[in-house]
C-alpha cells in the first residue's frame, strides 16, 4: 500500500521553515514544454562537444606560479633582466651504444640538430659540450650527451612548441642518425606528454567505464532503458561542462586536473542524480500515476533533493577558490560547472525525457522479475532491525575501524613523490632514462638562485667576487646539492685570481666570454645568477628540503653584499611555495566548508545535533580515505596492484586537497538521502528507533548502488597514468566506499539510535502535522506547536 505524502515531499526550500513559502520548482511547465528541452540540451551538447574535444590542448600542466611568491618573482626577473633566462628550455638527450663524441659522425650529427633547432623561430640559444666546453653535456664513457634549447615563452609557456621541435629533430634522425636514440624532454616536453596522456587517459577510461556502469544499473533498475538514462545524462554533462571549460581556458588558465576531474565527478554526480530522479520516477508510476503526473511529482520531491545535493558538492568546491593558485582555483571552477549541468539536467532534462519515455522506462518487463530479489529491503530490514538492539558494539566496531585505518595520516609525508611523478612511456621520460644513466637527470630543472646588490652597483667587482665564491661554496655544502653553474664556477678548478683577471675589463670579457654573461649576469650588471644542480632528480622530494636550505644562507654575513638580496627559484623552489601556500590555507579551506555545509544541514533538518554528526562522521571517512593514501602511495602496500614501481615516500600535496573538497560534498549526498528517510519516518511515527530501521532499510539499496557506480568511476581513475589524478582518484574512491558502508550503514544510524528525540532538537515536529502537506498544492504545512 502507497504511504500517505509527507513533509518530505514538499520542494526543498519548503522544508527549511514551516512558516516560508517559495515558488517551488516549475514542474509542469517543464513537463509542459518537455520536447523543447530534450531537444535543446541535445542541441547545446552537440553544439559543445566538438570544443570539449580540444579541451586538453587548453589547458595547463604547471599553472603561472603562485602570485606573489619568491620562485614566480624570480622567474619575472630573469625574464626582464637577462638575456638568456633559459625559463623554458628543451633538453635533447643522444645517445650512441657505439660511436662517443670523438668520433667526427657523432660531433656531425650534434651540429646537424642544433642547425636544425637553430632555424625554429621559437628557439633562442641552442648549447652543447661543443659551444660551453662544460664536460656535465657528456657522460663519463662519452657514448651519451645533451642539448640544452633556450625557448620562447608563450601564453602556456613553450609546450605548444613541443611538436614542432620534436618533429624537426625527429627528420634530422631519420635522415642521419642512424644508431643514435634521441629524445626531447625538459618542462615543456613534460607539460606536454601530461596533457596527452590525461587526455588519452580521459578517453579510455570513459568508454570503459560506460558497459561496466550501465551494467551497475541494469542490476539496480530492472530496467534497460532505465539503466541508459542516467548513462546519458553523465556523459552530456560531461561534454557540455567540457565545452564551456575551454572556452574559458583561453580566458583565465585552467590546469590539465580539470579534465579529468570533470570527467570524475560529472559521471559520478550525472549517473547518482539520475538514479535518485529515475527511481523516483518509477515508484511514482508503479503507485498508478501517469507519465506526466508522475514527471511532476518527481520534480517536486527528488528534484529538490538533487538540488540539496549538488548544494553541498558546490560548497566543497566553493572552497578551492580560497586558494590564489590557478592548479586550485581552476578545478573548483571547473568541479562546480559539471556539478551545476548535471544538476540542471537531472531536475530539467531528465524529467521531460521521463516524461516523453513514459512507461516505456521500464523495457523490458521481464528483466524486472528476475532480479527483484538483488533489490529486496528485507535483507536491509533485517539488518537495520539487528544494529538497533546493539548500537553500542556497531560504533565500537566501526570507529575501531576507521581508527585503524587512519593511524597511517600521523605519518603523512607532503612534498613531491620520489617515482612515477611524470607519466611512464612517454618520449619526455625516456629522455630522462637516458639523463640518469650519465647522472644528469637533475639538469632538467635546476635551482635558480639570484643574487642583486642592495645598491644595483656591478656584481662581479673585484672585491665582490670572493664574496660569490663564499655563496657559491655555501650552495655546494648542501649534500642535495651536486654542482653549481656561475660566473665563478664557470671552469671546474679555476682558482679565484684567474677570475679576477679576466673580469677587470669587462666589456673584453663579455666579447670573450658572451654566453656566459648573457646567462649568469644580468643587462646592467647588477645581479647574478647561479644555477645550482641537485642530486636528486626532479621528482624527489629531497628538492624542496634543498630550497627551504638554501633560503637559510644570509648575504649579510658577507660584507661585500651586506642587504643584498638573494631569491630562490626553479621548479623546486615553485614546488616549495606551492606546498607551502596550499598547507597554509587548507586550515581556512576546511573550516569554511565544515561551517558552511553544517549550516544548511541545520537548516534543512532543523536540528543542532544531525549536522553536527554529519560533519564529524565526513571527517572521519576523509580522514580514513588519506590514511590508506598513505599505505597505498606513500609506503607502497599493495602499489604494484595500481601500476606503481615502488612507494611514492611522500604525497603530492594537492591531492588531500583534492579529496577534501571533493568527497565532502559527494558524501553528504549519502547522508542527505538517509537522514531525510529518516526525519519523513519520524515524523509519521514519532518513534525514532523505528524511524532510524525503516530508513536505513528504504534507502540501503539505493545508497549501495550510487556508491557502488562512484566507486567505480573514481577507482578507475586509480589506473591513470598521471600519478596526480592516480592519488585522486584513488582517495575519493576509497573514501566513498568508506562512507557509504562503515559510516552510512553503521556509524550513522547506531548514533541515531543512541541520540533518540534529541536528535531532532530543537525542531521536534508535532504528530500528524506532516501528513497535512498534500502534494502538489504547493502550500506549507501548518506551522509547528
Amino acid at each position: 500500500m502507497r504511504r500517505p505524502p509527507t513533509l518530505a515531499d514538499a520542494p526543498f526550500f519548503l522544508r527549511v521553515a514551516d512558516n516560508i513559502v517559495l515558488i517551488p520548482l516549475p514542474a509542469r511547465l517543464i513537463v509542459r514544454w518537455r520536447w523543447p528541452i530534450v531537444v535543446a540540451w541535445v542541441l547545446l551538447g552537440a553544439v559543445l562537444t566538438p570544443v570539449a574535444r580540444e579541451i586538453h590542448t587548453r589547458l595547463m600542466v604547471g599553472g603561472r606560479g603562485l602570485p606573489g611568491s619568491e620562485s614566480n618573482r624570480v622567474d619575472a626577473f630573469l625574464r626582464q633582466n637577462f638575456t638568456h633566462a633559459f625559463s623554458s628550455f628543451g633538453v635533447i638527450a643522444v645517445r650512441h651504444s657505439q660511436l662517443t663524441i670523438d668520433s667526427a659522425r657523432y660531433r656531425g650529427y650534434i651540429d646537424s640538430l642544433v642547425a636544425a633547432m637553430e632555424r625554429l623561430p621559437f628557439i633562442q640559444k641552442t648549447v652543447t659540450w661543443r659551444t660551453s666546453g662544460d664536460p656535465t653535456f657528456v657522460s663519463a664513457d662519452g657514448h651519451i650527451s645533451f642539448i640544452l634549447a633556450s625557448m620562447r615563452e608563450q601564453r602556456d609557456g613553450a609546450t605548444s612548441e613541443v611538436p614542432e621541435l620534436r618533429a624537426v629533430v625527429h627528420a634530422v634522425q631519420s635522415a642521419s642518425g642512424q644508431g643514435f636514440a634521441t629524445h626531447v624532454t625538459g618542462s615543456p616536453a613534460f607539460d606536454y606528454d601530461t596533457r596527452t596522456v590525461a587526455a588519452q587517459d580521459s578517453d579510455r577510461l570513459e568508454k570503459r567505464l560506460l558497459p561496466l556502469t550501465w551494467l551497475l544499473l541494469v542490476l539496480a533498475f530492472g530496467a534497460l532503458v532505465a539503466a541508459f538514462v542516467p548513462v546519458a545524462v553523465g556523459f552530456l554533462a560531461i561534454f557540455v561542462a567540457m565545452g564551456v571549460e575551454s572556452m574559458l581556458a583561453g580566458l583565465m588558465p585552467m590546469s590539465i586536473f580539470v579534465l579529468n576531474i570533470t570527467t570524475m565527478v560529472g559521471l559520478g554526480v550525472g549517473i547518482d542524480y539520475s538514479l535518485l530522479i529515475v527511481t523516483r520516477f518509477r515508484e511514482e508510476l508503479a503507485a498508478g500515476l501517469d507519465p506526466f503526473a508522475a514527471a511532476e511529482l518527481t520534480i517536486r520531491t527528488a528534484a529538490t533533493a538533487v538540488i540539496t545535493s549538488g548544494a553541498t558538492v558546490l560548497v566543497g568546491l566553493l572552497g578551492l577558490l580560497i586558494v590564489p593558485l590557478s592548479e586550485t582555483r581552476s578545478v573548483g571552477v571547473g568541479g562546480m560547472l559539471v556539478v551545476a549541468v548535471a544538476v540542471l539536467l537531472s531536475i530539467s532534462f531528465l524529467p521531460a525525457a521521463l516524461a516523453i519515455l513514459g512507461r516505456r522506462v521500464e523495457w523490458p518487463s521481464g528483466l524486472a522479475r528476475w532480479l527483484a530479489p538483488l533489490r529486496s529491503e528485507v535483507g536491509w530490514m533485517r539488518y537495520a532491525a539487528s544494529l538497533a538492539r546493539h548500537p553500542v558494539r556497531a560504533i565500537v566496531i566501526g570507529m575501531s575501524i576507521i581508527g585503524l585505518l587512519t593511524l597511517p595520516v600521523a605519518w603523512l609525508r607532503i612534498g613531491l613523490p620520489v617515482s612515477g611523478w611524470f607519466p611512464r612511456d612517454t618520449e619526455a621520460s625516456r629522455a630522462v632514462t637516458v639523463l640518469e644513466e650519465m647522472g644528469q637527470a637533475g639538469s632538467l630543472m635546476p635551482v635558480r638562485v639570484v643574487l642583486q646588490t642592495a645598491d644595483r652597483s656591478p656584481v662581479l667587482d673585484p672585491d665582490r667576487l670572493r664574496g660569490l665564491a663564499r655563496i657559491s661554496d655555501a650552495l655546494r655544502a648542501d649534500p642535495r646539492v651536486k654542482d653549481v653553474r656561475s660566473m665563478v664556477d664557470l671552469r671546474p678548478g679555476t682558482p679565484l685570481w684567474q677570475y679576477a683577471m679576466l673580469y677587470a675589463d669587462t666589456a673584453k670579457a663579455r666579447a670573450r666570454l658572451p654566453d656566459a654573461f648573457r646567462t649568469f649576469l644580468s643587462r646592467d650588471g647588477s645581479a647574478t645568477l647561479f644555477e645550482v644542480t641537485l642530486r636528486d632528480t626532479v621528482t624527489l622530494d629531497g628538492s624542496l628540503a634543498a630550497v627551504r636550505r638554501i633560503r637559510t644562507i644570509s648575504t649579510d654575513t658577507i660584507p661585500t653584499f651586506a642587504g643584498a638580496q638573494l631569491m630562490v627559484g626553479g621548479f623546486a623552489a615553485s614546488s616549495e611555495d606551492f606546498r607551502a601556500e596550499l598547507m597554509r590555507r587548507f586550515p581556512v579551506l576546511v573550516l569554511v566548508v565544515l561551517g558552511v555545509t553544517g549550516l544548511m544541514l541545520g537548516a534543512v533538518f532543523r536540528s543542532v545535533l544531525v549536522p553536527v554528526k554529519a560533519v564529524i562522521m565526513n571527517c572521519f571517512s576523509v580522514a580514513a580515505a588519506f590514511g590508506l593514501t598513505v599505505l597505498v602511495f606513500q609506503w607502497g602496500v599493495g602499489a604494484s596492484l595500481i601500476g606503481l614501481d615502488g612507494p611514492t615516500q611522500a604525497i603530492f600535496v594537492l591531492g588531500p586537497i583534492l579529496v577534501f573538497a571533493i568527497v565532502f560534498g559527494l558524501s553528504m549526498d549519502y547522508e542527505v538521502f538517509l537522514l531525510s528517510r529518516i526525519k519523513e519516518e519520524f515524523d509519521a511515527s514519532h518513534d525514532n528507533d523505528a524511524a532510524t530501521i525503516a530508513g536505513l532499510a528504504a534507502t540501503g539499496a539505493t545508497i549501495t548502488n550510487a556508491a557502488l557506480i562512484m566507486i567505480l568511476v573514481f577507482g578507475a581513475f586509480t589506473f591513470a597514468r598521471v600519478l596526480a589524478v592516480q592519488m585522486v582518484g584513488f582517495g575519493l574512491a576509497v573514501a566513498v566506499l568508506l562512507d557509504a558502508t562503515v559510516i552510512r550503514m553503521v556509524l550513522v544510524p547506531a548514533v541515531m539510535h543512541l541520540a533518540g528525540r534529541f536528535n531532532w532538537w530543537p525542531g521536534y515536529r508535532r504528530r500528524g502535522a506532516a501528513a497535512d502537506y498534500r502534494r502538489g498544492s504547493g502550500s506549507a504545512p501548518p506551522p509547528a506547536a
